[in-house]
């Protein structure tokens, strides 16, 4: 039996119902979860998973089932309960961005994401780019590494991602580059996310001095590869300044 076109409304509607019985989940649904669940045809599930996918509403997991998309992930970050954060980091960001020149960004943990949530351009016109919508591998960013080694985010499982022949694959080798990152208070990236990039990151901590953020640079490598250990202690200093101002405002509402 041939099944009747779909109207735009009906496919919205179809749409809008495999979100939905995703997300309200307690698990990640497979193929057949989601087709019983909603009662649509085989090829329409298909065709809808395959579309919705494709706009970053939904995405596999490592066993194939479904989950909420990264789309969900930004939405969720750049709203409460990181809003204030942000609030709150601009103007240090700023501070960042007049010391160094370069592209400043605020990450944090959401899930077992790395997420971009604020960023200050480069005053060059060399290294300007959006980074906040960008997905990156934790392994493979200054930003990541600081979550990663505080424990923040944990390393997915199977092997890592090799984006260049500079990315740290090896585990091991990982973990001594992270134990390194904590003991001088800033992580570092030298072509390892793509050739020619660089990047710095030092810990944000809240307000019972949990790591809750990585504030971080990047720019090109010939740029920042003789200023690594000047830019890592500023950024440790003003990463260290805005989670002063955290605890304080922390603080002033406990007292409110």
């Amino acid at each position: 039996m041939t099944t009747p076109p779909t109207t735009g409304t009906q496919a919205v509607d179809r749409a809008a119902l495999l979100v939905a019985t995703v997300v309200r989940a307690d698990e990640p649904l497979t193929f057949a979860d989601l087709q019983a669940a909603c009662g649509l045809p085989k090829s329409t599930t298909s065709r809808m998973l395959t579309a919705l996918e494709r706009s970053e509403l939904l995405e596999r997991n490592d066993s194939g089932s479904y989950v909420a998309g990264p789309l969900f992930w930004l939405y969720a970050t750049r709203h409460d309960p990181w809003e204030e954060l942000v609030r709150l980091a601009r103007p240090t960001m700023d501070r960042v961005g007049q010391d160094t020149g370069e592209t400043v960004n605020l990450s944090v943990c959401r899930g077992d994401r790395v997420v971009q949530v604020a960023q200050v351009d480069s005053t060059y016109l060399l290294g300007t780019r959006d980074w906040t919508a960008v997905d990156v591998p934790a392994h493979s960013s200054a930003l990541g590494k600081v979550l990663l080694g505080y424990g923040v985010v944990d390393l997915p499982k199977g092997e890592l991602e090799q984006l260049t022949p500079y990315t740290i694959t090896d585990r091991e080798a990982l973990r001594r580059e992270l134990a390194q990152a904590v003991r001088r208070g800033w992580a570092s990236t030298a072509d390892e996310l793509e050739i020619g990039l660089s990047g710095i990151a030092a810990p944000v901590r809240g307000s019972g001095g949990e790591v809750v953020a990585a504030l971080g640079i990047s720019g090109p490598s010939p740029r920042l590869q003789d200023r690594r250990e000047e830019i890592g202690r500023k950024l440790s200093d003003r990463a260290e300044q805005l989670s002063g101002l955290l605890r304080r405002n922390t603080r002033k509402e406990g007292v409110a």
